[in-house]
């Protein structure tokens, strides 16, 4: 792997004198969540011009993400020790030329960012995803915008934000087979559920947005996305694009969905199905005939049906296993790996959904699936270990690097000999 990408180190100005004052003004005997309540509203009841100079403060920490091309930044919290971390190139460490802060102090700094009704939010759940953006420096240029979580760590609060790269891949750049990226396409079919799966910093992001970007650019449709947060901002090309921020634009993902149902969308974009009501919501919304596409928190096909349906009681399974099989049409499962020379490569799994894996799913017998994708490659499917062994052949990552992100490893070692 190559060498962390170095910034010219920068000179970070003192905190602004607001700080001291909000952090001096906390009664002694406050300690804990109490105290976070009581910095929050300090904070909310400060002069516009001193949260200026907060959030312009901030920005100093922002910037240095980009300069460093950093995917992360993390602050705050007794697990940073009052440094500034970033993420560059797969690994995280603190950069000491940002200084040191005391708790309270990024404590101030991040409650500055949020609203009145975020600071509810974080108050009621302890912890708030939220947007942020950068104004650019050039006129007219687009800001560069981040996905934040503010959560509390051990009674004081912690920040993570992750760079929106402004930039998006053409699908045909992916690498998926010509009839994955055709069932992915408005154009060529109309209808059903498409998840795109990984863990986090597994690029389905990246891959989501490519593909509304295909279908954006090839034929007259209306295109809703519902996220939390909104990341990339798609501008209307051959579609109507609308982007609904769960928590700003819409309170839930589930209303969302259902308000998409009015809205006479022809795709729809869950940024995540993440508990049974976005599922079932998911699942309705494709059932009345709408393309949909979707994320999960899983590293393969066979884990995607089975944890969509273990999110429901066994009394309900029944039904959702028959509800799956009939909306689903693809499953990508993506992770991101070092690759030689410096950098990192996309290794996928894709099963695309035929009438033997639909009976798999209605029949329990989803262990059937690997071997259909293993099978498959004819009709575009392939196991992780597959393409693994198509990226060793190309040189393109190690043997030793295929093993660690396998998940069949004993299938993968059979395929490298």
């Amino acid at each position: 792997m190559k060498a962390p990408r170095r910034a010219k180190s920068v000179s970070v100005p003192p905190l602004p004198k607001i700080v001291k004052t909000v952090c001096d003004a906390v009664p002694e005997s406050m300690d804990g969540e109490e105290r976070l309540h009581f910095l929050a509203d300090q904070v909310n009841a400060l002069l516009d011009k001193d949260r200026t100079l907060l959030r312009e403060h901030m920005r100093i920490y922002a910037r240095r993400a980009m300069d460093l091309g950093a995917s992360d930044m993390d602050a705050g919290g007794m697990g940073c020790r009052g440094r500034f971390w970033y993420r560059v190139d797969g690994e995280k460490r603190p950069y000491e030329d940002l200084g040191e802060y005391e708790y309270a102090e990024t404590d101030i700094l991040f409650l500055n960012l949020l609203n009145e009704r975020q600071l509810e939010v974080l108050k009621d759940e302890n912890s708030l995803d939220f947007s942020y953006q950068v104004p650019s420096k050039e006129k007219d240029g687009r800001p560069t915008r981040f996905r934040a979580t503010c959560y509390y760590d051990n009674q004081h609060l912690a920040l993570n934000m992750r760079l929106i790269k402004d930039e998006l891949f053409p699908l045909p750049s992916l690498g998926f087979p010509r009839m994955i990226e055709k069932g992915v396409m408005f154009r060529h079919i109309r209808d059903g559920l498409t998840l795109v799966t990984g863990v986090t910093g597994s690029g389905k992001s990246a891959t989501l947005d490519a593909i509304i970007d295909a279908n954006n650019a090839d034929v007259p449709a209306h295109i809703v996305i519902v996220a939390k947060p909104i990341e990339y901002m798609h501008e209307p090309k051959e579609c109507i694009v609308r982007h609904r921020e769960v928590g700003r634009d819409v309170p839930t993902f589930k209303s969302g969905i259902v308000q998409a149902l009015r809205q006479d969308p022809d795709i729809v974009v869950i940024g995540e199905m993440r508990d049974p009501d976005t599922i079932s919501s998911a699942l309705e919304i494709t059932d009345s005939g709408h393309k949909v596409f979707s994320t999960l928190h899983t590293i393969s096909a066979v884990e995607t049906i089975d944890r969509i349906v273990a999110e429901y009681p066994t009394e309900e399974q029944e039904r959702i296993r028959n509800r799956l099989a009939d909306v689903l049409r693809c499953v990508i499962s993506q992770k991101l790996l070092p690759k030689v020379g410096g950098g990192r490569i996309l290794a996928k799994e894709v099963l695309w959904m035929t009438s033997s894996a639909r009976a798999a799913i209605k029949n329990d017998n989803t262990g059937e699936i690997y071997q259909m994708m293993w099978e498959g490659n004819k009709l575009g499917m392939t196991t992780l270990e597959q393409d693994l062994h198509r990226l060793v052949q190309q040189r393109q990552i190690t043997m030793e690097t295929a093993v660690d992100y396998a998940n069949n490893k004993r299938r993968l070692k059979h395929l490298l000999g």
